[in-house]
């Protein structure tokens, strides 16, 4: 009588060739990923580096000390301005001041968009400006300026401008040279006018 043993089933072994493939997979995948991550960094630089700017400005019959307290008297924003159409300083004690923080209501073509910038600069009668952010900052970034400078006794030049930089903002430049631009200059004879108005 004889018996016989069932040999175990071999397992076939991977290829060589598929055990090499493997890694040449992971290899290529990861080298698409950093060409990748380079090109959105090396996008982000270049977008910082090439600042869109705004720019107007005008010439007002006042001392900069007129133009400044118009222009820092946010409460009276609603009866006046056309483009920031609101403001407030929102920051404890509500001073105005390096460091605070303001909410403002700025209205152009578009409708009307709601922002928290902090105040970077406050030179009373010379310069106002803040900083302004869409997300975590490299998105789009704005830092509006408000300079006045004086020309002779009694007439000043005061100018608004503003820089944007961020990946968003290639894209939005023509929206913001036709919708946002006209709204400076808005703003600016409207302010003129109230200034002249109060102190003629």
């Amino acid at each position: 009588m004889s018996s016989t043993t069932d040999s175990p089933t071999p397992v076939d072994a991977p290829a060589p060739a598929a055990r090499r493939s493997a890694p040449r997979r992971r290899h290529r995948l990861l080298a698409a990923l950093a060409g990748l991550v380079a090109l959105l960094g090396g996008y982000t630089v270049w977008a910082n580096l090439h600042a869109v700017r705004l720019n107007a400005s005008i010439e007002i019959q006042a001392t900069p000390e007129e133009v400044w307290q118009v222009l820092t008297d946010f409460t009276a924003y609603p009866q006046w301005n056309p483009f920031l159409t609101s403001a407030q300083v929102t920051s404890p004690g509500g001073r105005l001041g390096k460091g605070a923080r303001l909410r403002i209501v700025m209205h152009d073509a578009s409708g009307d968009s709601t922002f928290t910038p902090q105040v970077l600069t406050d030179i009373p009668g010379r310069e106002l400006r803040w900083l302004g952010k869409i997300g975590p900052g490299w998105i789009g970034d704005g830092e509006h300026r408000f300079t006045i400078e004086q020309i002779r006794p009694g007439r000043v030049r005061l100018t608004q401008s503003e820089r944007f930089t961020g990946v968003a903002v290639p894209f939005a430049q023509g929206m913001l040279k036709s919708n946002t631009l006209p709204q400076f200059q808005a703003m600016n004879r409207a302010l003129a006018q109230r200034v002249e108005t109060l102190h003629r």
